[in-house]
């Protein structure tokens, strides 16, 4: 057990035939008591220091764990999204190929579609074009008959026909 300074300064020597000065050794021994107490005091103040200065690295150290923990969940929650993100982009591209597949192959049944439509057209056109041809040359044809003239040489007499009519009415 180590000495206090009450230890010290109750301390008591034993007198011999020519021993010590008593008050030389009493100012030695009240200096020696001054200096324990000094270094005692810087002792506790030292031990406090240095036990505030542990729950300060504690507290550090649990901070830094703690940080770690919060990197590492971050990263992984990072690496989550990116690939949370890469799996929607790669439904995107799919649903987009369809879409456009599904455009294209649409796309082409209108046009050919259509082509076969304008084909019927062509068809119908050149029939139509050939019978009105047909009509027109049958009317012109008739035009250029001889008939025409003999309806024009051909008299009559609109006196004949009125008492016609009359007759007609009277009967």
């Amino acid at each position: 057990m180590p000495l206090t300074p009450l230890d010290i300064h109750n301390k008591e020597f034993n007198k011999g035939f020519r021993g010590y000065d008593e008050d030389e050794v009493n100012e030695f021994l009240d200096q020696v008591i001054k200096d324990y107490e000094l270094v005692l005091r810087e002792k506790k103040e030292l031990e406090e220091r240095l036990q505030e200065m542990q729950e300060r690295l504690n507290h550090f150290s649990n901070i830094e764990e703690t940080l770690n923990k919060s990197i590492v969940i971050a990263q992984e929650a990072g690496e989550e999204v990116k690939r949370n993100a890469q799996k929607e982009a790669k439904l995107i591209i799919k649903e987009a190929e369809k879409n456009a597949d599904r455009i294209v192959n649409e796309s082409l049944s209108k046009a050919r579609k259509i082509a076969l439509e304008i084909e019927d057209l062509k068809k119908q056109s050149k029939i139509f074009r050939t019978r009105f041809k047909m009509l027109i040359e049958a009317q012109l044809d008739m035009l250029n008959t001889d008939d025409w003239d003999h309806l024009l040489e051909y008299e009559v007499d609109a006196s004949d026909l009125i008492l016609q009519k009359e007759e007609d009415s009277l009967a």
